[in-house]
């Protein structure tokens, strides 16, 4: 069993992940940078409040959270429940509201590891063709994205679209330093990039760049948004996001519109 690293510890990594020096976390939370100094190397206990205030401001995810307040000798402060606990009921009808509400456009709910949590069902006709073993619980969005197997053959402009997935999840890794994040963006990393996108700027010239998804009933350009609960004071509901794909012009609109139809 891995032994629980002490506190000071986990500050310390987490301050050098915000590229803060000790002076400038202590001036920001009003403590001297020698107090701040004994706690990062346990020869000062920090309070509950010290704790938690250090938290915010270094931004740490409330799962990150708890595990420095147990690390302090305090007690989790953030619950954790599964989507389907009845305390939860109110967000979660709020997201299929939202999913259904999206339709006839595609629209899913990830978890902070881009496993598929939900789907509205615009989803599943894109996904025929791919490969079973991409399709089996659980499902991750990213994997079954740019696998070989994937969505990634039927991708036009692979390239642009793999290195706007990539820097996302490295971004996600820099600001939670989750290592099973960091292990997925290691294995995306190793599938095959696709053609060069020297010329991106020629190919979009809009305000963002779609994904270009071939398919039976035509070529889907579509760009996302993405929606999380920005005031969430529980674990589950923080780390989902919701990711809503938009046409990017009226033919897939209507291509969109007319497989839902069928549908």
């Amino acid at each position: 069993m891995e032994k629980q690293r002490s506190f000071g510890d986990q500050l310390r990594n987490w301050r050098q992940r915000r590229h803060l020096s000790q002076l400038d976390l202590a001036a920001e939370v009003n403590i001297s940078t020698r107090h701040l100094s004994f706690v990062e190397t346990g020869r000062s206990q920090p309070s509950r409040a010290m704790v938690l205030r250090l938290a915010e401001r270094l931004e740490v995810p409330l799962r990150e959270r708890n595990a420095l307040l147990t690390a302090a000798g305090f007690a989790p402060m953030y619950a954790a429940r599964p989507l389907s606990d009845p305390a939860l009921s109110a967000a979660r009808a709020a997201v299929d509201l939202i999913l259904a509400a999206h339709e006839p456009y595609p629209a899913l709910l990830v978890d902070r590891h881009w496993t598929l949590v939900a789907a509205n069902r615009a989803v599943t006709p894109l996904m025929a063709g791919l490969d079973p073993s991409l399709l089996t619980p659980p499902i991750n969005v990213l994997r079954a994205t740019l696998h070989p197997g994937g969505f990634a053959p039927r991708i036009e402009n692979l390239a642009q679209w793999r290195a706007h997935a990539l820097a996302r999840v490295s971004r996600d890794v820099e600001l939670t330093a989750d290592p099973v994040l960091a292990e997925l963006l290691k294995e995306l990393r190793a599938y095959p990039a696709g053609d060069s996108g020297e010329h991106t700027e020629l190919q979009f010239p809009g305000v963002v760049i779609p994904i270009r998804l071939r398919t039976d009933a035509g070529v889907l350009s579509m760009f996302s948004t993405t929606t999380v609960f920005g005031t969430a004071t529980e674990v589950t509901l923080s780390e989902l996001v919701l990711e809503a794909f938009y046409p990017a012009d009226e033919a897939t609109a209507e291509i969109l519109r007319k497989v839902a139809a069928a549908a």
